[in-house]
This record gives C-alpha cells, structure tokens and sequence, in this order.
C-alpha cells in the first residue's frame, strides 16, 4: 500500500528545530503541527519559545496555542488530534510537518498507547495527602521500591507522573513498565514517516545556547509573562502542568521570593540543561528502533543538508 509522507523534526531544546522547519516550508507543501507539549498553552510564549505572532500569522502550527494554562492535555488526546490533522493536510495534498522535542508524543504517534487503568480520585487524594506530609521526592522514592525502571525515568519533583505510576502500581498490584512491556500495542503508522533529528556534535556548545536564550527570555519578560499568568489564572499553582515546564517553575519560585535573580538564573539554565539531557536519551533511544537520519544542529551547512536529504526521500516515496 502506498502512504503518504510525514516529517518528523526533532531535537533537544535550542537545537534549531523552528528555524530549519520554517526553512523546510519554503521548499515543500507542508503544514507544520506543535509537537512541544509546553507550546500547546495560550499566554505561555516567551518561556516555550514560541514562534512570533507574525510567524504564526503567516505559517500556521497546528497544536499551538490550544488550551489554557489551568487545563490538561494528554498524550492520547494529542495522537488523536495530530492523526487527524495529519489526514487533513494529506486531503489537502500537502505534507505534515510535525516539529517539537516531546519525545513521548512522536512515540505515541508511531505506536500507540497501552491500555492503563482509569484514574481513581479517592487513590489519588490519599496520595497528594501524603506527599503533603513527606513531599514528592520521597514519594519518588517509595515508587523507586516499586517500579525501578519507571521510577529511573521521572524527576523526584514532578509530581503528576510520580502519582500516576504509584495509584497505576496499587491499583494493579504490578509495576507501570511491566504494564507497558505487556501490553505494547501493535499499531501500523499510516503514513511513511522521514525521521530527523537534530543533535548536536559538541554538547557543549549546544549548552552555551541554552544559557544564552533562557538570558534572552529573562530580558524579554520571563518574569513579567509568568506574573501575568498569576493575575489572569488565579486558581493557578505549580501542580499545573503548564507551571511545571522549564523556566515557569524558577519564574514562579522567584515571584514566591522562594530563590533570587540569579538563582532564577542559575536554576533555569540548569534546569533546561536537564531537559535537553533527557531528549537526547529519548532520541537515542527512539533510534534504536526507527530509522532517524541525524544532523549536526550546530552546523553551518545545517539547512542545505537537511533540505537535500528530503527532497531525495519525498521523492523516493512519490516515485514508488
């Protein structure tokens, strides 16, 4: 059977993604969709990094601008969402782009979800009652005992994924990665997907921006963008999504007068560093089982690259 092609764009953050995907738009039929799971909330746009108002104007991203920083948005609603863009746009005669560097997204895309238990509110209340008492990481530590491997890959203070994977691990008596190795759905991808990633050769350089766009945001309004929020959202805290994403959590220390200026400083570079850490450690492993073409994101030549390998791969698929 013949599929239509999709662009997977990804990459850690400050790798590059938005410049190469709007260099791309100027070469092929495409449509972009957000695959930035902090770019999705309206208001939040200095800290995501969000492409300019004229840019969005003149390019639509699809995905973008979606929900309000107080609502939820999950990765299967996600799937359900871009699937279905990408049939439009395809309908369209027309190619999807999909840029971003939530990892779990462009996974969930490939392979579908694993079948998990509901939710149980009066589960979840006993354990927000308890971290209360003893706080997130020891409660990251108490999932530690019972699922290494899920546990291995959440942060002690992110608080919404420790409490799933615990209410998953007592509701079903198992741990959440043997849940998910077991039932591992076999899902086709109806489309054929031109991977690419943008990593870079010298991680240290790629450091070096982050220091410089996160100095950027700060003077751009960080600060200001995230007191707004507060005004505008006043049921709005940390448990939110949204507030957990890097940057706003420092932002909103700072405005508590939790941390300083420069710890501000300091703790979202860091914090962002993190970040790209673990992308890369997504992507590595995405590698491993789909064919990803990579780039330097450091490279001077970058877009002419990148430009090259898909004119030869949409072709390839076109002609078959």
């Amino acid at each position: 059977m013949h599929l239509s092609p999709a662009i997977f764009l990804m990459g850690p953050t400050a790798s590059g993604k938005s410049q190469i995907a709007l260099e791309i738009t100027t070469h092929f039929p495409v449509e972009i969709i957000n695959v930035d799971s902090a770019q999705i909330y309206r208001y939040m746009d200095i800290g995501t990094a969000k492409p300019s108002s004229l840019i969005l104007q003149q390019i639509p991203h699809h995905l973008t601008d979606i929900i309000d920083p107080v609502q939820h948005y999950s990765v299967a609603q996600f799937r359900q969402n871009a699937l279905a863009l990408m049939q439009d746009i395809t309908a369209r005669h027309k190619i999807p782009l999909l840029v971003g560097g939530t990892m779990l997204y462009f996974k969930a895309l490939l392979e579908g979800l694993s079948e998990l238990p509901s939710a149980d509110k009066n589960l979840r209340s006993m354990l927000e009652k308890e971290a209360s008492v003893v706080g997130w990481p020891a409660m990251h530590q108490k999932l530690l005992q019972l699922d290494l491997e899920t546990a291995k890959r959440i942060q002690p203070t992110d608080s919404q994924r420790i409490q799933r994977a615990l209410e998953i691990c007592l509701l079903t008596d198992k741990p959440l990665s043997e849940i998910i190795q077991a039932s591992q759905p076999s899902v086709d991808f109806p489309y054929h997907p031109i991977q690419i990633a943008l990593i870079p050769d010298n991680r240290s350089e790629l450091h070096h921006r982050i220091a410089k766009r996160f100095q950027n945001m700060l003077s751009s309004g960080l600060v200001e963008e995230v007191s707004l929020l507060r005004k505008r959202f006043p049921e709005l805290d940390t448990q939110h999504p949204s507030m957990r994403c890097v940057g706003y959590r420092q932002t909103w220390l700072f405005l508590n007068n939790q941390i300083s200026r420069n710890e501000l400083h300091d703790k979202g570079i860091a914090a962002t560093r993190q970040l790209a850490k673990r992308q890369l450690t997504w992507l590595r492993s995405l590698n491993k089982q789909y064919p990803i073409q990579t780039f330097d994101c450091l490279s001077s030549q970058l877009s002419q690259q990148v430009i090259h390998f898909l004119t030869t791969q949409i072709d390839r698929i076109q002609l078959r």
